[in-house]
């Protein structure tokens, strides 16, 4: 099985050089110099904290990160601390240049991480703070960021993991233009004169995301309709399995494929599933394969996610 394939389901990068400003030294013919010190030293400590996790001090710059999210670790590529990390979980496919290993995020292997000789670790969540307990008696700190809830929390850990490794500019920089490019994208994007429906795909089974995730959110960005919500969006936690019989029965407009890669489904294998040449979606050629890591992850790459379903929305009006 290929990386791209392995898949986690519920469930436009540019990597940026690190900027060291160094200040003139200060002496004199009877004095030592003072000590050179770069700026993303002189950062240092931090406390960083993301909505729904504990808050941290980093006391220094980290020089060994391991990553076991692969949000995050596409995040800390592309604030250009990639030199910084030592090892990824296997998941963490991207970019490609990622040590991928076989840690794992989701058991979570205490030891197996400490054999890395990391200074942080950043994970998505540790229940009960145990990782975090048995690794800083190693004096290894560790940085919780779960998966956002908003965009603007997604922005936010951008920022987080610039500050938390030594690139806070790059970060806070990274956050505006994803914002920015985001905006841009949704202002653009035709307005119908009535709410389309869509339905998300998560996997063949017809598990889906409602409009109370982050998945959720970006496609609300362009007032679309979620067929998933079923009256309830916040219901089974957002991710509700549909049947057949529903989805034919709401008839969307569009429809979105989040099961490209893992479980090879396209436009073509959604057309010859029984009674779904029926559907709108289908007949008016608005069914769209998504890339999995694309449509299920909060890194920089959620840009391509959002231009996805503009030239969804844009396509249906033309």
């Amino acid at each position: 099985m290929s990386r791209a394939s392995r898949r986690r389901r519920p469930l436009a990068l540019l990597s940026l050089l690190s900027v060291l400003v160094v200040p003139g030294l200060v002496g004199c013919a009877d004095r030592e110099p003072e000590p050179q010190t770069s700026a993303a030293s002189a950062d240092f400590p931090v406390e960083i904290g993301a909505e729904g996790a504990p808050t941290v001090t980093i006391e220094r710059k980290p020089e060994r990160i391991v990553s076991l999210s692969p949000s995050s670790t596409e995040t800390l590529f592309a604030v250009g601390a990639g030199d910084q990390v030592v090892a990824v979980d296997s998941f963490s496919d991207y970019p490609e240049e990622a040590p991928t290993t076989d840690l794992s995020g989701l058991n979570i292997d205490p030891e197996a991480i400490a054999g890395h000789n990391p200074d942080l670790v950043v994970v998505e969540s540790d229940v009960d703070g145990k990782l975090a307990e048995s690794l800083g008696k190693t004096g290894i700190t560790t940085l919780v960021l779960p998966a956002p809830a908003t965009l603007d929390a997604a922005y936010d850990q951008f920022a987080m993991v610039g500050k938390a490794t030594g690139h806070a500019a790059e970060g806070e920089d990274l956050a505006r233009r994803t914002k920015e490019e985001i905006d841009k994208l949704v202002a653009d994007a035709p307005k119908p004169d009535q709410p389309l429906r869509y339905f998300h795909e998560l996997d063949p089974s017809f598990y889906s995301a409602t409009s109370a995730t982050f998945i959720g959110q970006v496609y609300g960005l362009f007032g679309l309709e979620n067929i998933a919500d079923q009256g309830d969006p916040n219901a089974l936690g957002g991710y509700p399995q549909l049947s057949a019989e529903t989805i034919l029965r709401e008839d969307p407009d569009l429809i979105f494929l989040a099961d490209r890669d893992c479980c090879g489904q396209n436009p073509e294998t959604v057309a010859a599933r029984p009674g779904w040449d029926t559907l709108a979606a289908v007949k008016q050629d608005n069914v769209f394969a998504l890339g999995d890591d694309v449509a299920s992850r909060w890194s920089p790459r959620i840009v391509e996610l959002v231009r996805k379903v503009a030239d969804a929305v844009a396509g249906e009006q033309g």
